[in-house]
C-alpha cells in the first residue's frame, strides 16, 4: 500500500506540473515534490534494509535437506534449484540488498504501468533474477504472446540454447504448451532434453503377445469405409491364427506381396511378418477420420509405441508405425493425445536419424502437427523433403517428384549405386553418397524451394490377385483422381511448380494435368505449372507389353501393362490431350531418354522405353548413356544429368526465385 500511495502521489504531482498555469505554482510543486522524495527515499531504503535483515534471519533458521530434494528429482520431473546456505551467505549484504531493491523497483514499475494505463515492458519480469534463471521463464512467457512473430522468435531462441543446466531443460519441457513443444521439435539441432522421455514399457506378459494385442485392436475397429481387401485380410486375421493362415490359405496374408515367400515356404508366418500385415491394415484404417478416433480411444498410440520401441531393429516396421501416427496427426483434436502418450521424444530422435527415409516420415508427422507455421496438410503418401524444419528462408516455388510403378518416394531418387564389381572406390565418395538427391543436393542448391515427393501403392497386382472380394484393379484414372486430392491438400498449385517424373510416373503427371484442366477448381495447378522433367517416360508405349504375361506380371500390374501397349487408344488420347494443353499453356519441357538396355532377371535385356517412345515431340530430348533404372539416378552431384536438371528447374522458376 505505501508504494502504491507513493506512485499515485507522484503521478498526480507530475500531472499538476504539466497543466499548471503560472511559474509560481510550478515552483511550489517542485519544492513540494523534492521534500516528498527525500522522505520517501529514506522510507524505501529503511524498508529494504529491514526486509534484507528478516530474510537473512529466516535463511539461517531454515535448513534444506539436499538429499531429500535429490530423491524427489528421481521420482518426478519437478526440478527445483536450491542454493546451498554457504553459497548464499558468501554473496554478502550488498548482493542481498541489490536483490531486494530490484524487486521493489519492479513493483514500482508495475504499479506505474497500471496507474498510467501504459503497457508493461516484459523485460522487467525477471529483473530480480539471475540471467540463467530468468531466461527460460521470459522465453516461455513470450511463447504465449498474442503476436505470432513474438511466439515464433521465442521458440527459436529456446531451441538455440545448448548450455543450460539439465533442470532448466526439464522445467521447460514440463511448463511449455503443446504448440511450443511441436515448434521446438521442428527446430534444427534442438536439444533432446527439451522433450520428456516416453514412459517405461510395461512388463512383458508371456500369456498375451503383441500379436494378440494387435488382433484385439483390429477387432475393435469398424469394417466400413475401408478397402474391400483390407476388410478381407482383417477379418481373416481375426478368424485364423498365423500358423493355420499360412498353412490353409497359402499366402493370403500378403500386403503388396511382401509376405509371399514366407507364406508359401513355411508352415507358419514369422512374428515380424504378422506384425507387418496388421500394421498395414491399421494404415488403411488410419486414413478414415472416424476410425482414427476409435483407434486412439482403444489405446493404439500406446500399443504402437510399444512395438516401435521393441522393433528398433526393423526400420520397415518403425516406418509403418510412424506412417500411422502421421495419418492420425492430420486431425488437430488428436494432437494432445499424441503428445501426452510420449511420442514427441521418439519422433524428434527419428528426425535426427541419418537415414533420410526415417527422418522424412517423422518430419511429415511434425508438419501435420505444426499449425503455427504450416497451413498445408500432408496426406498419406505425400512427403516433404525440404524444408523439414522451421526456416527463415521464404518458400517461393515447389518441385514435385513422382516415381513410376515399382518405384518409391525415396529409393527412386537415390544416387546411382556404385559398381560393386569394380574397385572398392574412394571412401570419400561413399561418405557423400545420398539416399535421396532431391533432399540432399537440390535443397542445398535452391533453399527457397519446397521439395515434395509422392508415393502410391505399387504392389496392387500381388495382393489383389489373392483377394477374392475385388477383381477390378485401380487404373491410372483412379490414381490421378486420388493424387490430385492429396496434392490440393498439400497446397500444390498455390506457388509456381515444376514436376519431375520417372517412367510411368510421367504418364500419371500428364493424366493429372489433363484432369486438372477439365476441373475449374484445379486451374491454379495448371496456371502455376512452369515446367516438367520427364525421365524415360513411355509416351508412345513400351516394349514390355510385347513380352509374355509372366514377364509383364513381374514388372507392372496388368491394367497398366495394357495401357502401355503401342497404339493403345487410351495412351494416344492422353498424349494428344496433353500436347494440346502444353502448347496452350506454353509449358517448359525437358525429356531424358535411356540408351542402354536394362537387365531383367538373368536372361532378358531390353530397352524398356526406346528413344522414339520417350520423344514427346515438343521440348528438348537428351539421350543419356544409362539404363531405365538409372536414368533418374545421377552418379554424382557434378554429373551432366543432375546439373542439367538443376539448370532447367532454376530456369523454369527463374522469375519466382528472383522475386522478393
Amino acid at each position: 500500500m505505501p508504494s502504491e500511495l507513493l506512485t499515485t502521489h507522484c503521478t498526480m504531482c507530475c500531472r499538476k506540473m504539466g497543466t499548471g498555469g503560472t511559474m509560481v505554482e510550478l515552483a511550489k510543486l517542485q519544492k513540494h515534490i523534492g521534500k516528498f522524495v527525500k522522505i520517501a527515499g529514506s522510507v524505501i531504503l529503511g524498508g529494504c534494509v529491514f526486509v534484507a535483515y528478516e530474510l537473512l534471519s529466516l535463511r539461517r533458521s531454515v535448513t534444506l535437506d539436499t538429499q531429500a530434494v535429490q530423491q524427489e528429482k528421481l521420482k518426478s520431473y519437478i526440478y527445483v534449484q536450491s542454493v546451498p546456505l554457504k553459497e548464499y551467505e558468501s554473496q554478502g549484504i550488498t548482493w542481498k540488498m541489490r536483490k531486494e531493491l530490484h524487486r521493489a523497483v519492479r513493483k514500482l514499475i508495475e504499479i506505474s504501468a497500471r496507474v498510467l494505463q501504459r503497457p508493461y515492458d516484459e523485460r522487467f519480469s525477471g529483473f530480480d533474477l539471475e540471467d540463467h534463471e530468468c531466461s527460460p521463464w521470459i522465453l516461455l512467457k513470450k511463447t504465449q504472446s498474442r503476436d505470432k512473430d513474438v511466439r515464433l522468435q521465442a521458440v527459436q531462441e529456446l531451441a538455440g540454447n545448448h548450455h543450460w543446466h539439465d533442470y532448466q531443460y526439464r522445467t521447460v519441457a514440463q511448463a511449455c504448451d503443446l504448440k511450443t513443444l511441436v515448434g521446438l521439435a521442428r527446430c534444427k539441432d534442438v536439444d533432446l532434453r527439451f522433450f520428456l522421455p516416453p514412459p517405461p514399457l510395461p512388463k512383458v506378459n508371456h500369456n498375451y503377445s503383441t500379436e494378440d494385442e494387435l488382433r484385439q485392436l483390429l477387432a475393435s475397429l469398424p469394417q466400413t469405409e475401408v478397402d474391400q481387401c483390407v476388410q478381407f485380410f482383417t477379418s481373416l486375421a481375426l478368424r485364423e491364427s498365423s500358423q493355420s493362415l499360412a498353412a490353409q490359405r497359402g499366402g493370403l496374408w500378403c500386403f503388396g506381396g511382401n509376405g509371399l515367400p514366407y507364406a508359401q515356404s513355411l508352415s507358419n508366418v514369422p512374428l515380424e511378418k504378422v506384425e507387418s500385415f496388421c500394421l498395414q491394415a491399421l494404415v488403411e484404417h488410419s486414413k478414415v477420420p472416424s476410425h482414427c478416433n476409435k483407434m486412439v480411444k482403444n489405446g493404439s498410440l500406446q500399443l504402437l509405441q510399444k512395438i516401435y520401441r521393441l522393433r528398433r531393429d526393423s526400420q520397415k516396421i518403425q516406418r509403418n508405425i510412424v506412417r500411422i501416427i502421421g495419418n492420425l496427426a492430420l486431425h488437430e483434436h488428436l494432437h494432445p493425445a499424441i503428445i501426452q502418450s510420449g511420442w514427441i521424444s521418439l519422433l524428434v530422435e527419428m528426425m535426427k536419424s541419418p537415414h533420410i527415409i526415417q527422418a522424412s516420415h517423422a518430419a511429415r508427422v511434425f508438419a501435420n502437427m505444426d499449425r503455427e507455421t504450416v497451413q498445408e496438410k500432408y496426406l498419406d503418401g505425400v512427403y516433404v523433403l525440404h524444408p523439414q524444419f522451421r526456416t527463415s528462408q521464404p518458400i517461393k516455388a515447389d518441385v514435385l517428384f513422382v516415381h513410376g510403378l515399382l518405384g518409391a518416394a525415396f529409393k527412386t531418387w537415390r544416387q546411382q549405386d556404385s559398381d560393386q564389381s569394380g574397385n572398392e572406390g574412394d571412401s570419400s565418395e561413399e561418405e557423400d553418397y545420398t539416399e535421396c538427391w532431391p533432399k540432399t543436393w537440390l535443397a542445398a542448391d535452391s533453399p527457397n524451394l519446397r521439395i515434395i515427393s509422392v508415393e502410391y501403392d505399387t504392389h496392387l497386382s500381388d495382393w489383389r490377385t489373392k483377394c477374392p472380394l475385388e477383381n477390378q484393379r485401380k487404373s491410372m484414372v483412379y490414381r490421378s483422381r486420388e493424387l490430385l486430392h492429396k496434392l490440393k491438400a498439400a497446397g500444390i498449385g498455390d506457388r509456381p511448380l515444376v514436376w519431375v517424373a520417372h517412367s510411368m510416373g510421367g504418364l500419371l503427371v500428364k493424366k493429372m494435368l489433363v484432369d486438372a484442366w477439365k476441373d475449374p477448381e484445379m486451374h491454379p495447378l495448371i496456371n502455376n505449372t512452369e515446367g516438367i522433367v520427364f525421365y524415360s517416360v513411355p509416351h508412345h508405349g513400351s516394349h514390355l507389353a510385347e513380352y509374355s504375361i509372366n514377364v509383364r506380371f513381374l514388372l507392372f500390374p496388368s491394367v497398366e501393362v495394357k495401357e502401355l501397349s503401342k497404339d493403345s487408344p487410351a495412351l494416344k488420347e492422353l498424349n494428344d490431350d496433353f500436347l494440346h494443353l502444353a502448347k496452350t499453356k506454353d509449358f517448359n519441357l525437358l525429356s531424358f531418354t535411356e540408351t542402354l538396355p536394362t537387365t531383367i532377371g538373368s536372361m532378358i535385356k531390353l530397352h524398356v522405353v526406346p528413344v522414339e517412345s520417350a520423344d514427346l515431340g515438343v521440348g528438348d530430348l537428351i539421350p543419356v548413356e544409362v539404363n531405365h533404372l538409372n536414368i533418374c539416378k545421377p552418379n554424382k552431384k557434378d554429373s551432366f544429368l543432375y546439373q542439367h536438371t538443376l539448370e532447367f528447374i532454376v530456369g523454369a522458376l527463374g522469375k519466382a526465385l528472383k522475386d522478393k
